[in-house]
């Protein structure tokens, strides 16, 4: 028992231990109302800093997106300049590699069919413009008819019906839309030859020319003089090729003064032929260059104009959306016409005094009207490129028709 009891007072004495342990400090408290100058500082504080960082306006909020945009878009541009330099560098460096592991003849004919190669993607990249281009006038074309007998033109009788209009009022005009100018002249790039032609033509003159006059110089030696209109005897033959076998002690000999005369004549031969191969590749090196760095020249007034190509695709189809948009609402607005002239319209010829909405229905119809006019009446193309009058036209019809579409939602 006495044993149970001294363990007993042993576990008591530790599980106090681990109270105290686990016990949290104390530490000293805040008076209550400390506690509540604190939060009243506090919160005071917070809204003087609210109220000194104003919200920023709509305005501002626009603007400031805006910039960030334009950032934006100098960043991709000067990243994708850099980019396009790089690969540049790149493909002349790649070039050049490759040139200097080839002779100057191969060196040549690579470059032109780099040059060629250059030339047949900027025509066809060109090619394909001109074909959008020409679908797009189409489509342009067929959006303007539409616009005319969707609702344009009987908006137009209406108004003149209701007399708010003039019967000769801004007659239509007769405009071409789009007129493309060819400013670049086609490039021809030409082959390079290898002169072997020429250089067998000259290396065969050549020798004639060195064994005539190796046989001259042996008959001035042995005091023979050869008849050119008779075959030559033998004994003349084997004097004179003799003369040259003399050098290696055997005089008089045709079999050994011949072959020296034909190992001379061949290596003239070689040598004249092999000159003129070398001059020709150096020459036709010199010349792929010149012509490769005229297909870049084309290539790149090539990518000018499919620039601008692009501009125009991407402004005529803007032109046949903002057409669309108007034959929607003009065909609308021509219901509303047909209502003001069947109950407001005067039968008997007296003016008739039309609600004030009426007027302004009449008033939204004619000014929408009178804008994609303006635009269809001014041609899109100034010396091949795009107009700006027209781009101005049509910058005021999208305008002119948000407008009437924001009075139209109030």
């Amino acid at each position: 028992m006495s044993e149970r009891k001294e363990q007993n007072e042993e576990l008591e004495v530790k599980s106090e231990v681990l109270e105290e342990k686990h016990q949290p400090e104390e530490t000293d408290e805040m008076p209550e109302s400390e506690k509540e100058a604190v939060e009243t500082e506090g919160s005071a504080a917070s809204e003087e800093k609210d109220e000194a960082a104003e919200p920023e306006t709509e305005e501002q909020t626009g603007t400031k997106e805006a910039a960030e945009a334009e950032e934006e878009v100098e960043a991709s541009e000067e990243d994708e300049a850099s980019e396009s330099s790089k690969e540049a560098e790149k493909s002349e460096e790649d070039l050049e590699t490759q040139i200097a592991n080839l002779n100057k003849q191969d060196a040549a004919v690579l470059l032109i069919k780099k040059a060629k190669h250059i030339v047949h993607d900027a025509e066809a990249q060109m090619d394909a413009c001109k074909m959008l281009l020409s679908d797009d006038l189409q489509d342009f074309e067929a959006a303007k008819q539409a616009l005319k007998f969707g609702g344009m033109d009987e908006s137009e009788a209406l108004l003149e019906e209701l007399g708010f209009r003039e019967p000769d009022e801004d007659e239509d005009k007769e405009v071409v839309v789009f007129e493309t100018k060819e400013e670049v002249q086609p490039v021809h790039i030409s082959d390079v030859s290898s002169g072997k032609f020429t250089g067998l033509l000259l290396a065969l003159l050549g020798g004639a020319v060195t064994a005539a006059g190796m046989i001259y110089v042996a008959t001035e030696k042995v005091g023979v003089t050869l008849d050119v209109t008779k075959v030559p005897s033998r004994e003349i033959i084997d004097k004179v090729l003799g003369w040259y076998g003399s050098f290696i002690g055997r005089e008089n000999d045709a079999l050994v003064g011949g072959p020296i005369v034909l190992v001379v004549v061949l290596f003239v031969m070689w040598l004249i032929y092999t000159i003129r191969i070398s001059l020709k590749a150096g020459s036709n090196l010199q010349f792929a260059k010149e012509e490769l760095q005229k297909a870049e020249e084309y290539a790149s007034l090539k990518g000018t104009c499919k620039d601008e190509m692009d501009k125009i695709d991407a402004y005529i189809k803007d032109a046949v959306q903002t057409m669309k948009d108007y034959e929607v609402v003009l065909h609308e607005q021509e219901g509303k016409l047909k209502r003001i002239r069947h109950f407001e319209k005067a039968d008997n010829g007296e003016s008739a005094q039309y609600h004030e909405k009426s007027l302004q229905e009449m008033t939204n119809t004619h000014d929408l009207i009178q804008a994609i006019k303006d635009f269809l009446n001014v041609p899109m193309s100034e010396d091949g490129k795009l107009s700006g009058k027209s781009t101005l036209f049509l910058h005021s019809a999208k305008s002119k028709l948000q407008k009437v579409l924001e009075r139209l939602h109030r």
